[in-house]
C-alpha cells in the first residue's frame, strides 16, 4: 500500500507532463490545464496523508526501489525517504503548486502553447519532489539539476523574445556553475565514506568515523556553493532578476515558492555535516546577511513590479541562510513556509495586476487600483504586512526568531539583518502605493478597460492571504510545534529554542518599530509628497548604483564574459585557422609525394623483381655486417 501510494505521489505529475506533452493539443486548452492540475493535486492529497501518517506514528517512512550502482566498496540504492523535513517541504511545494496551476488556467488561457507551458509545470514539480523524497545525495541531484532544466524551459517559455532566451540561458548557466560545486562536495563525501545515503551518512559523520574535518569542511563549502546557485545568493545571484522574464505563474511557483529553497533544504537535510564545520557556518551566515542587505537595498529604487518582489526573494532568502550559518535549522525553515505563503500571493497578485492592465509591469504607469481591484489589493496588502514584519501575521514570528537568533550570535549582523528588514518594509509599501494609491497614471484605454481579475485568479490569491495570516500559529513561542515536529531531524532543535524574556520583548519592539520606520517613510515619500519616479527622469548619485544593480552584471561581463568571448574568437579567428592550415599542410605535402613516388610503378614486373632481390641482398647485408 505504501510502496502504491508513494508511486503515486512521485509519478502522478510525470504522467500528467507525458499526457500534456502527446495529447495536450487534442485535449484543448480547458482539459489540458485541468488535467495538469488534478496531477499536482493527487500528490498533494498524498503528502497529506502520508503527514498524518508520520505525525501520529514519528517513524519516517524508507523505501527502496532496487539496488542502483554496486562498486567494489561503493554501494548506492534507488529508494525514497519521507520523513518529517521531506514531508513538510512536500506540502507546501505540492499544495502552493495546485493553487498555482489552477491560477495558470485562466492566466494562461489565450497562449496557443498552454499544454506545453502545463507539461513544464508538471515535469517541474515532479522533479521537485523527487529532489525532496530522494533517499541519498546522488538522487537529490537528479531533481537538482531537473528543476533547473524546468527552470531553463519555463523562463524562456516566451522564446519568441530574444531577451527572455538571453535570461533563461543565464538562469541555466549561473545555476550550472553552482551545481560544480555541488557535485565536488557529493564526490568528497563519497570517497570518505563509500556511501550517500543520508541515514548511513549521518551515522557515520556523528560518530566520527573517517571524519578528516579539512575534507569535511571542504565538502561543506562545496555543498553551500552548490546552494548559492539554486537559492541565488551572493555571487551566483543576478540570475533570479532576469528570470522575472518568465510568465508570473513560473514566477510564483519556482522563484518564490520551491526550487530557490531547495539550497535551505539540502543543507538542512545535510545538518549534520554543517554542525561539525564552523567556519563553514560563519562564511553561510555571512554571504546571507550580506545577500539580505544588497538584494534589499536595490529592490529601494526598481520600477518593474516583479523585479521588485524577485529582489526581495534574493533578501529573504539570504535571511534564511543566515538563520542556517547560526545553526537554527529550525528557524530557517519556519521561514521557508511563511515565505512560500506571503511571496507566492505577492506574486501572483502582481500577475494579476499585470493581467488587468494588459501586460504592464511598470508601478509608475499603475496606480489608483485599490478600488477597482479590491480582492487583489487587500490579499496583496496582508502579504506585504507579513513580509514586512507587522504582527500578527506569520512573516512577524518567523522574521523575528531570524532577528532574535542572529543578537544571541553575531550583532553585527543582526544590525545588517535588521536594516535589510526595515528596507523590505519601505520597498514593500513603496509598490503598494504606487500601484494601489492615488490616480491611474496609465492609458485612457488602459483605465477604460481595468477590472477585478476572474475567480480562478483570485481564489488562489485568498487562499494564500490566509496563510500568510494564520501562518505564524505553526511555531508560536511557548507552543514551537515545528521545532518539536523537525527535533528528530535536528539533533540541536531544542537548544535554539529562545524562552521569552526582557531582551527578546525588547527585539520583537525593535523589529516591529523597524518594519513601521519603514513604512512610515515609504508613506511620507509617496502618499504625502506624491512623489511618482518619472519614467525619463535621469538618477544620479548612490540611487543610480542601486538602479543598476551595483553593477554587478557589468563586472562579471567585463571579468568574465568578455574574456572567455576573446579568447573564443582567438580561437576561432586565429588559432583555428593556423591549425587548419597546418593540418592541410601535411594533407598537401602527403598528396605530392604521392604524386612523385607513383612515377615508380611503371607497371614492368621484371623492374619490381630487380628491386625486390636488391632490396633483399641489402637486408641481409646489414644482418651479416651490423
Amino acid at each position: 500500500m505504501e510502496n502504491s501510494l508513494v508511486l503515486v505521489l512521485l509519478l502522478s505529475p510525470f504522467i500528467g507532463f507525458l499526457i500534456n506533452v502527446f495529447f495536450g493539443k487534442q485535449l484543448g486548452k480547458t482539459v489540458s490545464g485541468a488535467l495538469g492540475t488534478l496531477a499536482v493535486v493527487v500528490s498533494f492529497l498524498a503528502s497529506i496523508y502520508f503527514f498524518v501518517e508520520i505525525n501520529q506514528t514519528g517513524k519516517p517512512i524508507s523505501i527502496k526501489f532496487f539496488d542502483w550502482i554496486s562498486l567494489h566498496n561503493f554501494k548506492l540504492d534507488m529508494g525514497v525517504l519521507l520523513d518529517q523535513l521531506s514531508l513538510l517541504w512536500l506540502l507546501f511545494v505540492t499544495g502552493i503548486g495546485s493553487l498555482i496551476h489552477l491560477y495558470s488556467i485562466s492566466y494562461m488561457h489565450d497562449d496557443e502553447h498552454l499544454n506545453k507551458f502545463f507539461a513544464y509545470l508538471n515535469l517541474f514539480v515532479f522533479f521537485m519532489i523527487t529532489l525532496v523524497v530522494g533517499s541519498n545525495l546522488v538522487i537529490m541531484f537528479i531533481g537538482w539539476e531537473g528543476v533547473g532544466l524546468c527552470s531553463y524551459l519555463l523562463i524562456g517559455f516566451w522564446y519568441k523574445n530574444q531577451e527572455y532566451n538571453d535570461a533563461a540561458k543565464k538562469a541555466f548557466i549561473m545555476n550550472r556553475i553552482g551545481d560544480l560545486g555541488f557535485l565536488i562536495g557529493i564526490f568528497i563525501l563519497g570517497s570518505l565514506f563509500s556511501t550517500l545515503d543520508f541515514s548511513t551518512l549521518k551515522t557515520l559523520i556523528t560518530s566520527g568515523t573517517n571524519a578528516n574535518v579539512t575534507l569535511l569542511s571542504l565538502a561543506a563549502l562545496s555543498l553551500f556553493i552548490g546552494a548559492t546557485g539554486k537559492s541565488a545568493q551572493i555571487p551566483l545571484y543576478t540570475w533570479l532578476p532576469d528570470a522575472m522574464a518568465g510568465p508570473t505563474p513560473v514566477s510564483a511557483l519556482i522563484h518564490a515558492a520551491t526550487m530557490v529553497t531547495a539550497g535551505i533544504f539540502m543543507i538542512t537535510r545535510m545538518n549534520f555535516l554543517f554542525d561539525l564545520v564552523p567556519n563553514i557556518q560563519f562564511i553561510i551566515a555571512v554571504v546571507g546577511a550580506v545577500t539580505a542587505l544588497v538584494a534589499a537595498s536595490i529592490g529601494l529604487v526598481q520600477n518593474d513590479i516583479k523585479k521588485v518582489l524577485a529582489y526581495s526573494t534574493v533578501s529573504q532568502l539570504g535571511l534564511m541562510f543566515m538563520a542556517l550559518g547560526f545553526g537554527a535549522y529550525n528557524v530557517a525553515v519556519f521561514h521557508v513556509i511563511t515565505h512560500a505563503f506571503f511571496k507566492a500571493c505577492l506574486f501572483l497578485g502582481s500577475g494579476s495586476v499585470i493581467h488587468a492592465l494588459h501586460h504592464e509591469q511598470d508601478m509608475r504607469k499603475m496606480g489608483g487600483l485599490r478600488k477597482i481591484m479590491p480582492i487583489t489589493f487587500i490579499t496583496m496588502m496582508i502579504s506585504t504586512l507579513a513580509i514586512s514584519g507587522i504582527p500578527p501575521f506569520s512573516g512577524f514570528f518567523s522574521k523575528d526568531e531570524i532577528l532574535m537568533t542572529a543578537f544571541h550570535n553575531n550583532t553585527i549582523l543582526w544590525v545588517v539583518a535588521s536594516v535589510a528588514s526595515i528596507m523590505t518594509a519601505f520597498y514593500m509599501f513603496r509598490l503598494m502605493y504606487l500601484t494601489f494609491y492615488k490616480e491611474y497614471r496609465g492609458t485612457e484605454e488602459q483605465k477604460h478597460h481595468l477590472h477585478e481579475s476572474p475567480a480562478l485568479l483570485t481564489f488562489p490569491l485568498i487562499v494564500l492571504a490566509i496563510l500568510a495570516t494564520v501562518g505564524g500559529l505553526l511555531n508560536l513561542p511557548g507552543n514551537n510545534w515545528l521545532n518539536h515536529y523537525l527535533a528528530p531531524i535536528l539533533s540541536a532543535t531544542e537548544h535554539k529554542e529562545h524562552t521569552l524574556g526582557t531582551t527578546e520583548y525588547m527585539l520583537m519592539a525593535i523589529a516591529v518599530a523597524g518594519g513601521l520606520v519603514g513604512i512610515f517613510m515609504a508613506y511620507s515619500k509617496y502618499i504625502k509628497q506624491n512623489f511618482v519616479p518619472k519614467p525619463d527622469a535621469e538618477i544620479n548619485g548612490f540611487a543610480k548604483t542601486l538602479y543598476n544593480k551595483y553593477y554587478v552584471d557589468e563586472f562579471y561581463m567585463s571579468l568574465i564574459v568578455k574574456p572567455i568571448k576573446s579568447l573564443s574568437n582567438f580561437f576561432r579567428e586565429t588559432l583555428e585557422p593556423a591549425l587548419g592550415s597546418l593540418v592541410y599542410g601535411f594533407g598537401t605535402m602527403a598528396n605530392k609525394m604521392s604524386v612523385t613516388g607513383k612515377k615508380i610503378h611503371t607497371g614492368s614486373i621484371g623492374w619490381y623483381l630487380t628491386m625486390f632481390t636488391l632490396g633483399v641482398c641489402l637486408i641481409l647485408c646489414y644482418l651479416f655486417l651490423f
